[in-house]
């Protein structure tokens, strides 16, 4: 069963109808104030369970959360969409052309900001998206082009698992990661000094400022411009082609050591300093908006707060509240074992089976030296062909031809301007028309051009493939371990008349989870973790002879996790 939502016409309320799997209406379309749709949600949720259609659970999700209404399952026709009409298992289904024009996302704040609260129900306006109609053609057409498709099964796990993961990534927003503010503020003290005044510098990096000017013979230097930068290091003789810390950390000069002390502590202040708590740390809680799939292959982005990129500088601040703890799982090797799995390269396979598969690698062909492996795998992950990596390939393609032949291939199919597709059906964007253009060459100067961006193509859809697949992986990680969550009975409510006790994922990135849990479910929640991410395998390749193993830490602090 579906229940389908949609905008009413007057945009100050909002319209809802159940149909059946194949789209028929259970009963006529109901229109309900903005401000009741929570309780109609939670009182259908409870009665038919259905699986609700929306344009963007951003754009809906968010306001049933804050009134603390959860549900199990949804379809959500952006994130859908987006798959679809590059998907070559749906090339030939003619869903492009019948697809709706995407709505806009929603433009309300964050949840966990004061004004939120209001602008969620008196500013119905800013909440914008199809109408009921366009929600049912949409729906239709994309259940239309799953079926019709070349891969239905694989496509249909692929648009669940994002569709689960909308809901995972606003329920990971509205929990937010327990953050200690006075923990944050005495790390900021300690690095950076007193919070300035205003635009000023913090202390500790004015001292440096004033060392990096007198070690460059520059006192009006501003540190802050890469022009100026780079003109007083010219000056003093380094000749860098760029301020990247690798670089400078070449060159043998009494100005590189204060500059890439000040330039680390720079990024702190103005990343994550004291604004930044400001803005996204409500509550005891650090609340930053997930986007799904907000990178090409599927990967989540973040908007906002810098979730993805958390420094190890402040992650002392991140504490499980009393009572809980962090469960922090990644997983181990995870791109290199679905290049195994994708290219069935059982010798690979069997390097990583029960160990290490760096380690295997290494034993199997180059020495018992696990960084020798390491650099030579992900050179061909990616697509490194100078350098150590470069020099390493041919062992490597030597002792794995399945799985280096995998990634060739689809670096040729890049060269050429083909798509290439993820396991369960993302596929890249076609070759833009510039691009085809510039493959047209006539000078050596053009041909020249031509090859190189052929050959960063290549390197792109090279990686696409398994980068793409490791996200799919994950995709299904978290709808099972979401869907697990969800089954435990409740707990105690932690305060009279708050919510259940319940584990909750507070944070991801790309093959990291971490769950809030209270001591009392800590063993319970990790065998969960571990089983999630069996069967995130099984559903994706079946039953195979690899494993895709998860690391687990249990810490108070999230520091201690790494």
């Amino acid at each position: 069963m579906y229940a389908l939502v949609a905008l009413a016409p007057e945009n100050a309320a909002a319209v809802f109808q159940l149909v059946t799997a194949q789209g028929t209406p259970m009963a006529p379309p109901q229109t309900v104030a903005r401000k009741d749709l929570p309780g109609v949600v939670a009182s259908l949720e409870q009665a038919h369970s259905p699986r609700w259609v929306w344009d963007r659970a951003q754009n809906w999700y968010p306001e049933l959360l804050t009134a603390k209404v959860r549900v199990e399952r949804c379809h959500d026709l952006a994130l859908c969409q987006a798959i679809l009409v590059n998907s070559a298992y749906a090339a030939g289904t003619g869903y492009t052309q019948q697809a709706a024009v995407l709505p806009p996302e929603s433009d309300a704040p964050p949840p966990g900001v004061e004004s939120v609260q209001e602008s969620l129900f008196e500013q119905p306006s800013a909440r914008r998206g199809w109408d009921l109609e366009t929600v049912a053609a949409e729906l239709g057409a994309q259940k239309a082009a799953i079926a019709s498709s070349t891969h239905p099964s694989r496509l249909t796990l692929l648009l669940s698992a994002e569709s689960a993961c909308a809901l995972v990534a606003a329920e990971m927003q509205y929990e937010g990661i327990p953050w200690r503010e006075d923990l944050h503020r005495r790390l900021l003290n300690e690095l950076l000094g007193p919070e300035p005044a205003g635009y000023n510098r913090p202390e500790k990096l004015d001292v440096l400022a004033s060392e990096l000017r007198s070690a460059l013979d520059a006192p009006a230097l501003n540190p802050d411009s890469p022009q100026e930068l780079m003109r007083a290091l010219h000056r003093a003789g380094i000749d860098a082609k760029s301020t990247r810390s690798w670089e400078l950390m070449e060159f043998k000069h009494p100005a590189i050591e204060p500059l890439l002390a000040y330039r680390k502590l720079s990024r702190l202040f103005t990343t994550n300093g004291w604004t930044w708590l400001e803005q996204w740390v409500h509550d005891g809680r650090f609340h930053s908006e997930y986007v799904v799939g907000g990178v090409v292959s599927g990967r989540w982005a973040s908007r906002g707060g810098g979730a993805m990129q958390i420094p190890k500088q402040i992650r002392g601040a991140a504490r499980a509240e009393p009572g809980h703890k962090f469960i922090v799982a990644d997983a181990a090797q995870l791109e290199p074992r679905v290049l195994a799995a994708l290219a069935q390269d059982s010798t690979m396979a069997a390097a990583g089976r029960d160990k290490d598969l760096y380690a295997g690698i290494a034993a199997q062909g180059f020495g018992g030296e696990r960084d020798m492996a390491k650099v030579a795998l992900l050179g061909a992950i990616y697509g490194s062909t100078s350098g150590e990596s470069g020099r390493l390939m041919p062992q490597l393609a030597r002792m794995y031809p399945h799985a280096v032949g995998f990634v060739e291939e689809a670096a040729r199919a890049g060269e050429r301007g083909e798509t290439v597709t993820t396991r369960l059906g993302r596929s890249t964007p076609p070759a833009s028309t510039q691009w085809r253009a510039g493959q047209q060459s006539s000078t050596a100067e053009e041909q020249r051009q031509a090859e190189s961006a052929a050959r960063t193509r290549g390197r792109f859809t090279r990686n696409f493939v398994v980068q793409g697949t490791a996200a799919e992986w994950a995709c299904c990680w978290l709808a099972e371990l979401r869907r697990r969550l969800r089954a435990l009975p409740p707990g105690p409510a932690a305060t009279p008349g708050s919510e259940s006790d319940r584990p909750a994922m507070v944070f991801f990135l790309h093959d990291e989870v971490m769950v809030h849990c209270p001591d009392a479910l800590v063993e319970v929640v990790t065998k969960i973790v571990h089983d999630s991410s069996q069967a995130a395998t099984r559903l994706l390749f079946g039953e195979i002879p690899l494993e895709f193993p998860v690391n687990v830490t249990v810490v108070e602090n999230y520091a201690d996790a790494k």
